[in-house]
């Protein structure tokens, strides 16, 4: 546990520090200034995001990205907005949080066997990065998944998540197949006894529609028991 802390400690240093892709800190660093008249007197973050969670994870969560107004508000990964509401409410009904809001960087909430992070770590405009940004920051998502040896499951939330885990995997776990077709709730096996899990992305755009609702997104979790990760057992 505490060599794979310092480890996350490291790879955290270099994400917040990267600064390889202007248009996303040029974007980053305009919200952080103009904010939303919302949070006006908040104090943004503006940089990019670290992954947060178990060091001893079993459960791998990828997302997209920061939201401008949420983690690149924050400071912390699906914090202070309504994707991180809906991500939140269901680990902490499947057992893996201790709580199940994520409203600021030190309101006391931790994962127990589960580890959050995301494919790009800083708020694109439109929440649409590039391909050349998705593959400079896919670096960071690699050492994290090198440094998380337990990982058992790996959930990708929605599309653009799957893309930029999948060859990561592929190299990982040496793989001769195809990226699968994005769907939500497909089941993939890598090799015996570690997962794939494909969902959507929590974002308003799928809750707000009805495409996700609360008991299918319970339902992606409730599929960590196929490779042997007890709800009830998580730490």
């Amino acid at each position: 546990m505490v060599n794979g802390s310092h480890s996350m400690k490291s790879i955290g240093q270099e994400i917040i520090r990267c600064d390889v892709c202007p248009r996303l800190r040029r974007h980053c660093e305009r919200v952080a200034i103009a904010k939303r008249k919302a949070f006006a007197t908040d104090q943004y973050w503006g940089r990019p995001i670290t992954g947060f969670g178990d060091a001893n994870a079993e459960v791998l969560i990828v997302g997209l990205a920061p939201a401008a107004h949420g983690a690149n508000r924050t400071g912390r990964i699906f914090t202070g907005d309504r994707s991180g509401d809906w991500l939140f409410r269901a680990l902490h009904r499947a057992g893996f949080a201790n709580q199940p809001t994520s409203r600021a960087a030190d309101d006391g909430l931790e994962l127990r066997n589960a580890y959050v992070t995301c494919v790009v770590r800083c708020a694109p405009p439109e929440n649409k990065p590039s391909h050349a940004e998705l593959r400079r920051c896919s670096r960071f998502l690699q050492r994290e998944i090198e440094t998380l040896e337990r990982v058992r499951v790996f959930i990708a939330l929605g599309q653009i998540a799957l893309q930029g885990l999948w060859p990561l995997l592929v190299s990982k776990y040496q793989l001769s197949i195809a990226r699968p077709r994005f769907a939500h709730g497909a089941l993939i096996t890598l090799t015996p006894g570690i997962l794939l899990i494909t969902s959507y992305h929590p974002s308003q755009q799928n809750t707000f529609t009805g495409r996700l609702t609360e008991s299918r997104f319970d339902k992606i979790f409730e599929k960590t028991r196929t490779a042997g990760v007890s709800i009830n057992s998580a730490r």
